[in-house]
C-alpha cells in the first residue's frame, strides 16, 4: 500500500495504520481470483479518505476504541466494491493512473468481486454490534445504488437541471461520506448536536469533493487525474460544468454541448472545452463547492476544539485544491 505523508494523516498515522492492515486481513478468500481483483483495486494508490474521516471524527470525540478501526475499514470495503461496479458501468480503462480492473479481469468477475466486498462490509459491520450504526450504512448503500442507476438514466441527457444533478451527486458521492462521519459519531457516543454536525459535515465534503471532481474533467491533467480528461463527455455525463455553460452561452454553443451529449464520445471536446472556460463555467462550479467546503467547516464549530477537528477542516479546505 502506498505511504502517507499528509499532515492530516499524520494527526491518527497510529490508527491509520492498523486500518490499513485490518483492510488487508479482510480481504482473505478461499477463492484466489477475488482476492486477487480485491487487492488490485484496493492497493491501486486511493487515498483512504473515507477511512480518514471516520478516524478523525471518532478522535475529534474523543474515542479510541477499536470499533472504529473496524467501522474505518468496512467504509472503505463498502466504496471499493462501488469502484469496481461504476468501472464496469462506465466502461473505464484508467483508475488512479492504473489500468482499472475490469480491463485485466471480465466484467462479470468485476461486478462478483465488488459484491464480495459490500458483503464483507456487512460481516464487519455486525462486528461493530451497534444497530444504528447497521441503519444508518445500510440506508448508505440504497442510496448509493439509487444515485448510480439516477446518473445511468441521465447519461446523453442534456435536459438534466442543476438541482437534479446535485440529486445525483449526493446520493452517489456524498451520501457515503455523510454515512461515515454520522456513524464514526454514534459509536463515539456523540450528543445529538455533535452527531448532527457530524452528518452535516461528511455531507458538504462530499459535495465539494464531487463538484472538484467533475470541474478537474474539463480541467484537470491526465497525468496528475490518473483518469483521462473528458471522460465525463465521452460518456454523455452532464456534469455541473456542462450545466452551466449551456445556461451561459449563447443558443449556437448550447446547442453544440446538447449535441456533445447526446452523441458522447470526444468529437466535439476541443469546442466544448472552449466554451466551458469562456462561459465562467468552472469558476462557477468552483464557487459552489467553496460554498459546501465553508458549510462543512461551519459545521465542525459544534465540536471541542483539538487537532482532529483542525484536520476536519483542513479537510475541506483542501477538497477545494487538489488535482486528482
Amino acid at each position: 500500500m502506498p505511504a502517507r505523508v499528509s499532515p492530516i494523516h499524520a494527526v491518527v498515522a497510529q490508527e491509520f495504520a492498523a486500518v490499513d492492515q485490518l483492510i488487508l486481513a479482510e480481504c482473505r478468500s478461499q477463492v484466489p481470483l477475488v482476492e486477487k481483483i480485491a487487492h488490485h483495486i484496493i492497493d491501486s494508490g486511493g487515498k483512504r479518505l473515507r477511512p480518514l474521516l471516520v478516524l478523525l471524527a471518532g478522535r475529534a470525540l474523543g474515542y479510541r476504541d477499536p470499533e472504529h478501526l473496524l467501522l474505518a475499514a468496512l467504509i472503505e470495503f463498502m466504496h471499493t466494491s462501488t469502484l469496481l461496479h461504476d468501472d464496469v458501468v462506465d466502461e473505464s480503462s484508467l483508475r488512479r493512473g492504473k489500468p482499472t480492473a475490469n480491463t485485466q479481469w471480465s466484467n462479470q468477475s468485476c461486478v462478483l468481486v465488488g459484491d464480495f466486498l459490500y458483503s464483507r462490509s456487512f460481516e464487519m459491520m455486525v462486528r461493530v454490534g451497534s444497530m444504528r450504526v447497521m441503519e444508518i450504512l445500510s440506508k448508505v448503500t440504497c442510496v448509493l445504488a439509487e444515485g448510480e442507476v439516477m446518473q445511468l438514466t441521465n447519461v446523453r441527457n442534456p435536459k438534466i437541471s442543476e438541482a437534479q444533478y446535485r440529486e445525483v451527486i449526493y446520493a452517489k458521492t456524498a451520501k457515503l461520506f455523510e454515512g461515515a462521519t454520522q456513524a464514526a459519531a454514534v459509536v463515539a457516543g456523540a450528543t445529538p448536536e455533535q452527531e448532527a454536525a457530524l452528518r452535516e459535515y461528511g455531507a458538504q465534503l462530499g459535495l465539494a469533493f464531487q463538484l472538484i471532481d467533475d470541474l478537474l474533467d474539463y480541467e484537470g491533467e491526465a497525468e496528475v487525474m490518473g483518469k483521462n480528461v473528458g471522460d465525463d463527455l465521452a460518456e454523455g455525463k452532464p456534469t455541473l460544468p456542462l450545466i452551466y455553460a449551456m445556461q451561459q452561452g449563447s443558443e449556437e454553443e448550447a446547442l453544440l454541448i446538447r449535441q456533445a451529449i447526446r452523441q458522447g464520445g470526444l468529437e466535439q471536446l476541443d469546442a466544448v472545452l472552449d466554451i466551458v472556460r469562456r462561459t465562467g463555467a468552472l469558476e462557477y462550479t468552483r464557487e459552489q463547492a467553496a460554498i459546501c467546503s465553508a458549510q462543512a467547516q461551519q459545521s465542525l464549530l459544534a465540536l471541542p476544539a483539538s487537532p482532529y477537528r483542525d484536520a476536519l477542516s483542513a479537510l475541506a479546505e483542501m477538497a477545494l485544491g487538489r488535482k486528482s
